[in-house]
């Protein structure tokens, strides 16, 4: 069943709901400006002879790069917007490298809930699936985030 793209409190959510966000396309300035702010410059993301040489046949966006812009694009969706409590635990599989031009989208599914009274709300897990534009699976992970309570 799908979310709506609205702000949810730990009693809206339960185990099924999905919901997938607008894509957002991978630039060179994407890369370069990750790179910089990370520090992790390594030649299969910043030098383009070298990637051609790689397993790729050219230089492939971070990582960590794709994931920050999927949560931007969960982020984007108002979903928790003032009910989060904290963004606790990630975990995250790399499947598919991502390129420059690469447009990408997340679909996230709540899998589990779990009422945590003496915090004012609960913990959700949430499944994310990030995708490139051939429907490709790129990442794939689970979020744990407290969310509050409506009341």
């Amino acid at each position: 069943m799908p979310i709506e793209a609205q702000d949810l409190y730990f009693e809206d959510l339960e185990p099924g709901q999905e919901v997938r966000t607008v894509g957002r396309t991978i630039t060179e300035t994407d890369l370069v400006t990750f790179a910089g702010l990370s520090g992790d410059h390594n030649p299969l993301h910043t030098d383009a002879v070298y990637a051609e040489q790689g397993p790729y046949g050219k230089r492939i966006a971070h990582g960590l790069l794709g994931l920050a812009v999927a949560s931007g694009l969960v982020a984007r969706l108002g979903l928790f917007e003032r009910s989060i409590i904290a963004f606790r635990e990630l975990t995250s599989k790399f499947r598919k490298p991502v390129f420059i031009g690469d447009t990408i989208h997340a679909v996230v599914c709540v899998n589990s809930t779990k009422a945590l009274p003496r915090v004012g709300g609960g913990m959700v897990e949430l499944d994310v699936r990030v995708y490139n534009q051939e429907d490709d699976m790129v990442h794939s992970g689970t979020w744990k985030v407290l969310v509050r309570n409506r009341g």
